[in-house]
């Protein structure tokens, strides 16, 4: 019932920025809370950020804190993650994901096909 296609990733030199994008159709977007979860080569998913239903909350995994800013347009059903001051150890392919809070957690079903984001010099 939910379609999540993620795009704006890319090569980029470490301190460089990337914005990523997640376009949500078929789905409550306004009304849900939504996380942004990555996987790094040889690694399992590990949830990054996430975000209450009108964007005025949002938490990060430490190791972005600072640097990544997640924020939404319900409007367009578009979830968005400025990513700034790239490190290579943020290499992953990255995925939104419906979630039951903005804290942590995430659902594991309707997974889009995600957006590589490689962080080289």
């Amino acid at each position: 019932q939910v379609q999540f296609v993620e795009s704006g990733g890319g090569l980029v030199q470490p301190g460089g920025s990337l914005r990523l994008s997640c376009a949500a159709s078929g789905s409550t977007f306004s009304s849900d809370a939504m996380a942004w979860v990555r996987q790094a080569p040889g690694e399992g998913l590990e949830w990054i950020s996430g975000i209450n239903p009108d964007g005025t909350s949002a938490n990060y995994v430490d190791s972005v804190k600072g640097r990544f800013t997640t924020s939404r347009d319900n409007a367009k059903n578009t979830l968005y993650l400025q990513m700034n001051s790239l490190k290579p150890e943020d290499t992953a392919v990255y995925y939104c994901q419906k979630a039951p809070d903005y804290s942590g957690a995430f659902y594991l079903g309707s997974w889009g096909p995600g957006t590589q984001v490689t962080v080289s010099s």
